[in-house]
């Protein structure tokens, strides 16, 4: 199992969630608004907020707190997951991230989603990252896409299917 190491920022410590995160997981999975495009329901108890954890710990990718440095607080995760090394094909992974509502429009993910792009080509070696965004999810569709993820032309199962490449 492959450790990650913190990231700093700003405003943000990032590091990966652990069991002891468990009781702001739940506060912030808790929120429908946060989940909403999420492919989980809004979480009802710690013991569904240990199950998330202990999913991304098991994953083959990350999942990172995203912490405010100022109140120490979680605002939000994000990382990578479904992360693909077969030999001889590309590597590539899936990024996923989500933040509280008390964050939104503030550019917390443009500055969060810089250093693990460097994350995913540097230390996890990816040769692209993919993304899925629901159709209705169009924040994040312009989030990525200022991002320089490309849009693929087909949509499938209502999702919108993005990539970046390493350039």
């Amino acid at each position: 199992m492959i450790h990650f190491p913190p990231v700093t920022t700003d405003r943000l410590i990032l590091r990966e969630l652990t069991l002891d995160d468990a009781e702001e997981v739940f506060k912030h999975f808790s929120d429908p608004e946060v989940t909403a495009f999420m492919d989980i329901e809004p979480c009802q108890s710690i013991a569904e907020a240990e199950d998330i954890i202990q999913f991304h710990i098991e994953d083959s990718g990350c999942r990172y707190g995203l912490f405010s440095k100022e109140s120490g607080s979680l605002i939000g995760t994000c990382g990578y997951h479904c992360w693909v090394k077969d030999e001889g094909g590309p590597s590539r992974a899936e990024i996923g991230f989500d933040l509280g509502r008390a964050y939104w429009g503030q550019g917390y993910m443009k500055e969060v989603l810089r250093p693990m792009f460097r994350l995913g080509f540097d230390v996890m070696q990816l040769d692209y990252i993919e993304a899925t965004v629901e159709e209705a999810n169009v924040r994040c569709q312009r989030l990525l896409e200022a991002c320089q993820f490309v849009r693929e032309e087909e949509l499938r199962d209502r999702l919108i299917y993005y990539k970046l490449e390493l350039v």
